[in-house]
């Protein structure tokens, strides 16, 4: 009996309707890319900003009345005795600045580590009221950064940018390890050891090349492989439970959700409504917090970052689990003579 005659390949042009198609799925991906990353950014405004206001209750009463004139909704004013708590609470991480009367002239206290745009804002405002104030020639209150941004990227610039690659190396991550590596145990591995690394690798360039961090190296590689393991392992695990529908949703969910609404170039309350607080709840946002509590306040404030990213780690792990039991009992069932690929429907799951 002859070898069957292979089928020649369709070589035929695509109906135009399959083109239209096409073009529909097109546009609608670059409009659902342009939302999800400009509308954060053309909508942001300062809400609800924790602020510490020092002084007697009289000046404190007035410094909040004017704030709220001249930012309506704009900060949660928290009122204290004095500087010492004021700054108490910006080394926690509990407020963003603060405006000290304690001495009757006010008096602005910034903290640009923690975000130079609302140390931006804050300066914006605080300026606003000296001129409403003053009798005569306005007069801008001082301004004193208490926790500065390193002296050889003032801007944050370095800090900002990387949070768009962190999640990238993540998402790659997850694809390359689903692709090449047979086993979700294995792949599991490979997502932990390229954190470790890819943690050593970033702080590296953040920390001693571009001069973007400040701290402890070792605890900023930390935070960024907390980062990048919560986040490829969670995809993994979607991927091995799943398959390419689960693989699809937490890499659009990390990517199209928690990166925009990570907040880590501005601050979670410059984010339209209560998106700031849902990219906190995402590792792109926590992880972002995390690094900068980790380089300029010595870990404090941590507490609900490390929490959550731990939980996606955990949600990986567990997934990871689940669909390696989904695969063996697969196995088991088409039989111990039929090819592993052949027994499963996810990618990588093997």
């Amino acid at each position: 009996m002859g070898s069957p005659v292979p089928r020649a390949a369709d070589t035929r042009p695509s109906s135009w309707p399959t083109v239209a198609r096409t073009v529909v799925l097109l546009t609608a991906i670059v409009s659902v890319l342009l939302t999800t990353f400009a509308w954060p950014s053309v909508r942001s405004h300062a809400h609800d900003v924790p602020i510490a206001v020092a002084g007697p209750a009289a000046a404190v009463e007035q410094l909040s009345t004017a704030l709220d004139r001249r930012l309506p909704d704009g900060f949660a004013i928290r009122e204290v005795a004095d500087t010492a708590a004021a700054e108490r609470l910006i080394r926690d991480r509990e407020v963003y600045g603060a405006i000290d009367a304690t001495s009757g002239t006010p008096h602005v206290i910034t903290a640009s580590a923690a975000s130079t745009a609302l140390a931006q804002t804050l300066q914006g405002v605080a300026a606003g009221l000296g001129q409403a104030q003053a009798q005569g020639a306005p007069k801008t209150p001082p301004v004193r950064d208490l926790v500065p941004m390193p002296s050889g990227d003032p801007r944050g610039a370095g800090l900002a940018a990387g949070a768009l690659p962190l999640v990238m190396g993540s998402l790659l991550a997850a694809l390359l390890l689903t692709r090449l590596v047979r086993g979700t145990a294995r792949q599991a591995v490979g997502a932990v050891s390229f954190a470790i690394t890819g943690g050593l690798a970033v702080a590296a360039i953040l920390q001693f090349w571009l001069g973007s961090l400040g701290g402890s190296y070792a605890a900023n590689t930390a935070a960024i492989a907390l980062t990048m393991a919560a986040t490829s392992l969670s995809i993994i695990g979607l991927g091995a439970l799943l398959g390419f529908a689960g693989f699809g949703l937490g890499a659009a969910t990390m990517m199209l959700i928690g990166n925009p609404l990570s907040g880590t170039p501005t601050a979670p309350e410059m984010l339209p409504g209560r998106s700031g607080a849902l990219g906190q709840l995402l590792p792109p946002g926590a992880g972002g917090q995390l690094l900068r509590s980790t380089a300029f306040f010595d870990g404090r404030g941590s507490a609900h970052c490390v929490l959550v990213l731990t939980a996606w780690l955990g949600f990986g792990v567990a997934l990871c689990l689940a669909g390696g039991l989904r695969t063996r009992r697969r196995r088991l069932a088409a039989g111990p003579d039929v090819p592993a690929e052949n027994a499963v429907a996810q990618p990588g799951g093997r």
